[in-house]
């Protein structure tokens, strides 16, 4: 289960994770590293065999092979080594069929565990953590931890991978979100080059949501906020929201397949949409309204959610 948003001008025939159909499709065809034969094969080689027809998926590799895809992770894949494990090869297989794909973590888990070591409680605003000065140096220091995690296991599936955080290769400058929710930053810059710089020595970027201002003091970033500022930055076509959640649900907790941005809003002020999903549901409203073409919410404890 997923749900797509999609801008008040935009129409989906029919939506997977692969990609959504677009109404006006992109006239140039995109010269592909990987010739017809070599990608079929590899296909053949890589793509789990439960997904849908060789055919389809060729169709969709060509059209995003020149695209970034962003993709968040977080919740429970970051914690369940199986999950995790699945997550990473999922991603390995994306990279081997010459897609582009950016790596944005969370660790909202991992922080609250080592919080409730230390006894420390956390208060959240519409969904954000409130964070002071003991709580910034937890989530820098899980964040980093959990970075070097993903980078490793990447590496051990023979793919080059490059860590960003706030203590190497720092792409996110941020200013502070409101004094109330303390050190919570709010990016109002990435750093385009340096991740495109990786991205053409052919590493997987893989990023932290913390960011330091222009005192360099760090910052804690929503993840979803995080990746949405790169997706936009960066002029991905897709960004994955992965939630452990089947998606956005009405108030009779059915799941929302397509949702445009003002029926989303409608749902936020009567909050049937409440707590962490609501800076998932404005990142989406925000990637859209600014030309990030398709943006999906989709279930991470589910198999290949990143895939189909």
């Amino acid at each position: 289960g997923f749900s797509c948003i999609l801008d008040n001008k935009q129409h989906i025939n029919h939506c997977t994770t692969m990609g959504n159909h677009e109404k006006n499709k992109s006239k140039n065809s995109l010269d592909i590293m990987l010739t017809a034969e070599n990608l079929d094969d590899r296909i053949k080689e890589f793509w789990p065999k439960n997904g849908p027809p060789n055919q389809e998926i060729n169709k969709y590799i060509k059209k995003y092979s020149k695209e970034k895809i962003v993709i968040k992770c977080g919740g429970r894949v970051l914690l369940d080594p199986i999950l995790f494990d699945n997550f990473i090869k999922d991603v390995v297989t994306l990279k081997k069929l010459g897609l582009t794909p950016l790596l944005i973590h969370g660790g909202g888990l991992g922080i609250k565990k080592k919080l409730d070591e230390s006894n420390i409680k956390s208060n959240f605003i519409m969904g954000l953590r409130v964070t002071d000065e003991k709580m910034i140096k937890v989530v820098e220091d899980v964040m980093v931890e959990f970075n070097k995690e993903i980078v490793k296991a990447l590496e051990k599936e023979s793919c080059k991978a490059k860590s960003i955080t706030v203590r190497e290769n720092n792409v996110i400058y941020v200013r502070q979100k409101s004094k109330e929710l303390g050190f919570v930053g709010s990016p109002n810059r990435i750093d385009d080059k340096l991740i495109k710089n990786f991205i053409d020595k052919d590493f997987i970027p893989v990023i932290a949501p913390v960011g330091v201002d222009e005192k360099k003091q760090t910052y804690n970033i929503n993840a979803d906020t995080a990746a949405g500022a790169l997706a936009i930055s960066l002029k991905s076509r897709r960004l994955l929201l992965m939630t452990d959640v089947e998606g956005v649900c009405d108030e009779n907790n059915k799941l929302i397949s397509e949702i445009n941005s003002v029926e989303a809003e409608k749902l936020i002020y009567n909050q049937t949409i409440h707590g962490g999903m609501i800076p998932k549901i404005r990142t989406c409203i925000n990637a859209v309204n600014n030309d990030v073409r398709g943006v999906v919410i989709i279930d991470g404890r589910k198999p290949h959610s990143i895939l189909f």
